[in-house]
């Protein structure tokens, strides 16, 4: 089911960043090895009284490179297509600016259902300029203070009053979906597995706005296909930021258990690639690079692109990678056979017994060094979820496992068990329940 999407929109300096991080209630954690994962996130998940929607960012554009007008009408655009509900924060201390009046245009035009959140109300200037909003001709107007959290409960439940508070059951289905930079094939490769004479298709109603999610049978499982090509349909304001055209990529990763980052082989591997696939790692989803336009590559062999790959996405070394080409169709049966791969991968469940045996020889193969007369001892291991699969490991002294450690017993379960295309998470936890 899909979650309902808030939009949040405003003159720089209004206070945006502050209300997204209320809202939001958490510090987005950077991971290492993972190039520009977290950095300038432009959506986030949020839940506010069991309610459970995405909340877009629309103050990440950079200012340097558009007139003011354009980066504002940017981020209007944005907010108007992607979003269910629309807080328009505005400054009661500056009191109604000209550059109000033209969010306030775009928005009209939408239709949407859009809230007023006049802030920093905490001060005596906007405690005066309240009612001059009024003139924006909008149905609702909540004053706030983010720093000081006034009107925040009353904010959110106007935002979040016609959201559902549960999903409907989970549909069971494996769920993939096709992510990569503009133009790299991604929609090649969709029509690719529709048309494909042992797939058969049909379609199903989208749960994210504009795009079709296609219920493709092989071998008898039906598997469900989530389409990201729509996000190259939009207007060249639009997709003038290359940031924003991510947020329907974004937004199918997390619906997915698998995703596919498809790699233009006639352009090679860009900075760009290793973001998107950086993010489907973040998380927690299988993963495969599809090497699309191969039948272009008259000068390389599979083995020489295959070295340059595992050189430029070190952080994800598991993931298998198929060369095929979507438009000719060569190769595009090895796809599917990886998919089922993976996602029996990203749900493998090992027996505690022979996880214990394997960290116990690892441990005894390479016992920790020792850091100010203490030594790292591990007791006890089992695993305690699946999607991706996740191990607990108790220890003595959780500080005490460095980075290179916790690679190496890793390393050492993907060397006794097939995680192929899968991320693993390794959870350290005091034997005597401390944190």
């Amino acid at each position: 089911m899909a979650l309902p999407t808030v939009a949040l929109i405003g003159r720089p300096n209004v206070g945006k960043s502050t209300l997204f991080n209320k809202i939001v209630e958490k510090k987005i954690s950077i991971i290492e090895d993972v190039p520009g994962v977290t950095r300038d996130r432009i959506y986030q998940e949020a839940t506010y009284q069991q309610k459970k929607f995405y909340l877009i960012d629309t103050g990440g554009i950079d200012e340097s490179k558009l007139a003011f007008n354009e980066e504002i009408k940017i981020q209007a655009e944005i907010a108007v297509k992607e979003a269910d509900v629309i807080i328009f924060l505005v400054d009661g201390k500056e009191g109604l600016t000209t550059n109000d009046l033209v969010v306030k245009d775009l928005l009209r035009k939408s239709q949407k259902k859009v809230i007023v959140a006049i802030n920093k109300i905490d001060t005596k200037e906007a405690k005066e300029n309240i009612y001059d909003f009024y003139e924006l001709g909008f149905d609702t107007y909540i004053p706030i203070s983010s720093i000081h959290n006034t009107g925040f409960s009353e904010l959110m439940d106007a935002v979040t009053i016609d959201f559902p508070t549960q999903e409907k059951t989970e549909d069971e289905r494996l769920k993939f979906c096709i992510i990569g930079r503009p133009n790299v094939g991604k929609s090649s490769l969709m029509n690719a597995l529709l048309n494909e004479e042992r797939v058969v298709v049909s379609d199903i109603a989208g749960t994210t706005r504009d795009s079709i999610d296609s219920i493709l049978k092989y071998h008898n499982e039906e598997y469900i296909l989530i389409d990201t090509a729509g996000m190259r349909k939009k207007g060249r304001i639009f997709e003038s930021i290359e940031k924003y055209s991510l947020l329907r990529s974004l937004k199918a990763i997390d619906r997915s258990d698998i995703c596919l980052v498809v790699i233009n082989a006639e352009e090679g591997i860009k900075e760009h690639d290793k973001h998107i696939a950086g993010y489907a790692i973040e998380r927690g989803k299988g993963i495969i690079f599809v090497v699309n336009k191969w039948d272009t590559k008259k000068d390389t062999s599979i083995q020489e692109f295959e070295k340059q790959m595992r050189a430029e996405f070190q952080f994800a070394t598991y993931a298998p990678i198929v060369f095929l080409s979507a438009l000719t169709k060569k190769r595009i049966h090895t796809l599917m056979p990886e998919v089922i791969k993976v996602a029996e991968n990203i749900k493998k469940e090992v027996k505690t017994s022979v996880l214990n045996e394997v960290i116990s020889d690892a441990y005894q193969l390479n016992i920790p060094p020792s850091y100010k007369g203490k030594r790292l001892k591990i007791y006890f291991s089992n695993q305690t979820g699946i999607k991706p699969p996740k191990f607990t490991l108790r220890v003595n002294n959780k500080g005490l496992v460095h980075f290179s450690y916790e690679r190496y017993l890793e390393n050492k379960i993907r060397e006794n068990f097939d995680f192929t295309g899968t991320p693993i998470i390794l959870q350290f936890k005091n034997r005597n329940g401390d944190e």
